[in-house]
């Protein structure tokens, strides 16, 4: 019994010495982004979760264009229409060159583009493999956030500095 009573006391132990139990947040637990078009109305959410190698973003989208579309965090925690060029460039917080493909890159911000159904409607996952939701530079929180742009054209993988996407069409701020 002596054995049985050691380990409840050292899982309470552990659980009191959890963040959770401190009332600590876990500083990587998912994160939903609203996203909105260029006259401001919602298109949908993207869910931000930590995955094996990167981030994993979970698209639930409606109302976009059929076809090929890129998506990318951008450097300022931004989304002003109807162009959102207030998001600036791509997260880069290692200076390199855009696109997954590009020898000289990516910028932490390149993702997969992702594909809209005839209907205008998307619901799909993307890993993000060069960002985080930590503390490091690579984190989408860095400088008080980052934003989520969706572009109007796929992104061909390497042409500076944003892979021929096409217009930023719509926009979601990044913050813890």
């Amino acid at each position: 019994m002596s054995a049985w009573k050691s380990a409840v006391t050292s899982a309470a132990l552990l659980l009191a010495l959890s963040p959770f139990a401190r009332g600590q947040q876990n500083p990587e637990k998912p994160v939903v982004v609203n996203l909105h078009d260029a006259q401001g109305q919602s298109i949908g959410t993207a869910t931000l979760s930590k995955a094996a190698n990167g981030v994993m973003i979970k698209l639930n989208v409606e109302n976009l264009s059929p076809g090929p579309h890129a998506i990318h965090v951008h450097q300022n925690a931004k989304c002003e229409g109807p162009d959102f060029k207030s998001a600036g460039g791509h997260f880069n917080p290692d200076g390199k060159h855009h696109g997954l493909e590009n020898p000289e890159g990516p910028h932490a911000g390149d993702i997969p583009s992702f594909t809209v159904g005839s209907k205008g409607r998307a619901e799909t996952m993307v890993i993000a493999p060069n960002i985080t939701l930590g503390d490091d530079p690579h984190s989408v929180f860095t400088g008080g956030g980052t934003a989520l742009v969706i572009h109007a054209k796929g992104d061909d993988g390497k042409t500076d500095p944003a892979g021929n996407a096409g217009d930023r069409i719509a926009c979601g701020v990044i913050t813890k």
